[in-house]
């Protein structure tokens, strides 16, 4: 594991019962599977709808919709998470 094991997640509102907001609710799984690797995720909000992208050094490493994502959860089950986290551990593989 790099000694800077960052990674950003920048996220965009969502609407959900008809009202469009910043919510981190579907972002539980990723952040907790994020961290069971080892990694230091950081949430930034980002105006883009919908959207979540993940940023390591710079580069957005992993795109996705935050409806993709499962509400709530450790992530373990959610293969978005699972997609998510590998790209992670390549960029991070990559820059060694």
């Amino acid at each position: 594991m790099p000694q800077n094991s960052l990674v950003i997640i920048r996220y965009g509102p969502y609407e959900s019962c008809g009202v469009v907001e910043y919510r981190t609710f579907r972002l539980d799984g990723l952040r907790a599977a994020l961290k069971a690797c080892g990694y230091s995720p950081v949430l930034e909000k980002t105006p883009e709808w919908n959207q979540v992208e993940l940023v390591v050094n710079g580069e957005i490493v992993y795109k996705c919709s935050i409806k993709d994502l499962e509400f709530g959860g450790d992530g373990k089950l959610d293969p978005r998470c699972q997609e998510a986290t590998q790209a992670v551990k390549s960029a991070y593989q990559q820059q060694m």
